[in-house]
């Protein structure tokens, strides 16, 4: 029995049971962890078709053996296809790029706590809160803390035992009422505990009871006739206030809530958290993937919630998605909302992971600007589905009024960039009248034949300003006449002369791209570059032939000094009314005597 035919008899008696299923190749090597409701059902469906994408083909006919894992729910799946990603990290699955320690908030395990960021997780007893994936709100609420808190800053090995012996000394931040001096027992460990307390509900997002329990004893010390010590409670209570309307919500419905967006191109998949307590967001977070066999935005999210709620340490009993996945969360309800505050929540997670992405972008063009054309032309091969990269894009046009001054002009891409030096002009010379077909036939023609006698790199890709007869009259010479095989592609456009669509193959068919594309507008541009190039040459063509008509009817007078004389005087009129000196100036002597009689016969007696 072959190696198919011992895999296909596995797939037909998988269990119709939730698991995990990893796909191996002939080396043994894991190169694939999914998970599935259904694993018979997920798995054939791997062998029973022909996938869309060339990468899932690539995959399966690399899968030599497959091993799988029983579970009891859909929750117990994605738990287990996460932790097996991490541990083998497969050649096909999705990729966290995020690799890099994010900062957390420590409060460390002393009798005297310190509060700091910090990049380093100690299993000492220390509490952890994070990570934030931006360093400006860490230190807001690192600052805010210390205004409003006098908790030490110094590392002295605080206990009951060093601070009895009087080993240490108060420090400036004493002084300046920063610190209230625990070093010298000026404050006592459980009132010092007082202020660690409050400081995790400010760091969980509950800010609400600690403003309340300032604006309540504020009022008391002010009845009292206290106010210096009203007024330094009202500083604390106008800190805590300003904290809260920068936690940008402040909501009594939502409570522990974790908000999911979503985002995507090409190569890369984007999800963001923000997470919800106490009515506001405590922490914002979004991770990166790296695409491997474009895996469907459901499969990607589910993983990435497992992930983030891992990496957050979140237990929200609540979960808004922007669509719906396959999986149940255990123990926690998903909400994907059409309106309301949950709405505008979600709309704010969307608005975060598209700037995520943006800036990723960004950053990758500055750190590799050929990055982004790769990536462009890597769609242009994906979507026309050509054999190779196109480096080299060369791309045609006609242009002429009624048939005269007929002309063509071929514009050429190298690496995504048009590259000007190699634009060629084509003055139309075996077509008489009006006709693109035979125009097109002759330039095309003259083109690569003289690119092959000269052995110069033929294209990677011939493109059409037109549709399926530009097309088919370029396979003819490139395919019929030079035996050769080039990508032949068309921009076929609407009744405004707009680019409408871009057609690939024989018989030609539509890519299907829409105008907002990146890959359309790549095109587009195109077409408008060579479309100039072949009016501006036609306009020039033109123009020579109606400045020059009358000079080439001189005798004696050659291009050059044509060329001269009209860059000089700019038209025929000023030419012949030019007083003869000045013609000298340009045309010499002789020449300008030919030309100066030539204007002025009329006037001799």
């Amino acid at each position: 029995m072959n190696q198919s035919e011992t895999l296909r008899k596995l797939v037909n008696s998988l269990p119709e049971v939730p698991g995990v299923y990893q796909y191996l190749n002939v080396s043994e090597e894991i190169i694939y962890v999914g998970k599935a409701k259904n694993l018979k059902k997920r798995v054939s469906s791997y062998f029973n078709k022909i996938h869309e994408t060339g990468k899932t083909n690539v995959l399966v006919k690399n899968i030599s053996s497959l091993k799988y894992i029983i579970v009891d729910t859909e929750e117990d799946a994605l738990l287990l296809e996460s932790n097996l990603i991490k541990e083998y990290q497969p050649r096909y699955n999705v990729l966290l790029k995020d690799g890099k320690t994010y900062p957390s908030i420590c409060i460390t395990n002393e009798p005297f706590p310190r509060v700091f960021k910090t990049r380093n997780i100690i299993r000492n007893g220390s509490q952890y809160f994070g990570p934030y994936s931006s360093n400006y709100t860490i230190y807001s609420l690192l600052e805010i803390i210390h205004q409003l808190f006098p908790v030490r800053t110094c590392r002295l090995p605080l206990n009951e035992e060093s601070i009895a012996k009087g080993k240490f000394k108060v420090c400036l931040k004493y002084h300046i009422h920063k610190c209230n001096g625990p070093c010298e027992a000026k404050e006592s460990a459980l009132e010092y505990r007082k202020h660690i307390e409050n400081i995790i509900q400010i760091i969980k997002g509950d800010a609400n009871e600690i403003s309340k329990m300032l604006f309540n004893k504020m009022h008391e010390l002010a009845l009292s006739y206290k106010f210096e010590e009203a007024h330094l409670l009202k500083q604390k209570y106008d800190l805590i206030e300003n904290y809260k309307s920068k936690s940008i919500i402040s909501n009594t419905i939502l409570d522990e809530t974790d908000v999911f967006a979503y985002d995507e191109n090409d190569n890369s998949a984007y999800v963001n958290i923000l997470r919800i307590s106490k009515g506001s967001i405590i922490q914002g977070y979004t991770i990166e993937y790296k695409k491997r066999i474009d895996e469907p935005k459901e499969e990607i999210l589910a993983l990435a919630i497992v992930e983030l709620r891992e990496i957050l340490k979140s237990k929200s009993k609540e979960i808004v998605l922007p669509f719906k996945i396959d999986y149940k969360i255990n123990d926690a309800a998903i909400v994907i909302p059409q309106r309301g505050d949950r709405k505008k929540l979600l709309d704010l997670a969307v608005q975060n992971v598209k700037q995520f992405k943006l800036d990723k972008l960004k950053q990758a063009e500055k750190l590799n600007p050929d990055q982004r054309i790769i990536q462009l032309l890597e769609s242009v091969k994906d979507r026309l589905q050509l054999q190779k990269l196109p480096l080299h894009i060369e791309c045609f046009d006609n242009s002429n009024i009624s048939g005269t001054d007929a002309v063509a002009a071929c514009v050429v891409y190298k690496k995504g960039k048009p590259s000007k030096k190699e634009y060629r002009k084509y003055n139309i010379k075996t077509v008489v009248g009006p006709d693109d077909y035979a125009s097109m036939k002759e330039v095309v023609h003259r083109r690569y034949t003289r690119l092959i006698n000269e052995n110069y790199p033929l294209p990677d890709l011939i493109v059409a300003d037109g549709g399926i007869g530009q097309m088919e009259i370029i396979r003819q010479v490139i395919e019929d006449e030079l035996k050769f095989q080039i990508p032949i592609a068309g921009l076929a456009k609407d009744s405004k002369h707009k680019t409408h669509e871009v057609l690939i193959g024989f018989p030609p068919q539509a890519v299907g791209l829409k105008p907002t594309d990146q890959l359309f507008k790549f095109f587009a541009g195109m077409q408008d570059e060579v479309h100039r190039f072949a009016i501006k040459f036609h306009r020039e063509k033109r123009s020579k032939s109606q400045t020059t008509s009358e000079l080439d009817n001189i005798h004696g007078i050659g291009e050059k000094t044509k060329t001269d004389l009209m860059k000089h005087f700019k038209s025929l009129k000023r030419l012949r009314t030019a007083e003869i000196i000045e013609i000298e100036n340009i045309a010499g002597k002789h020449r300008a005597s030919i030309i100066y009689d030539y204007f002025n016969k009329d006037l001799k007696p």
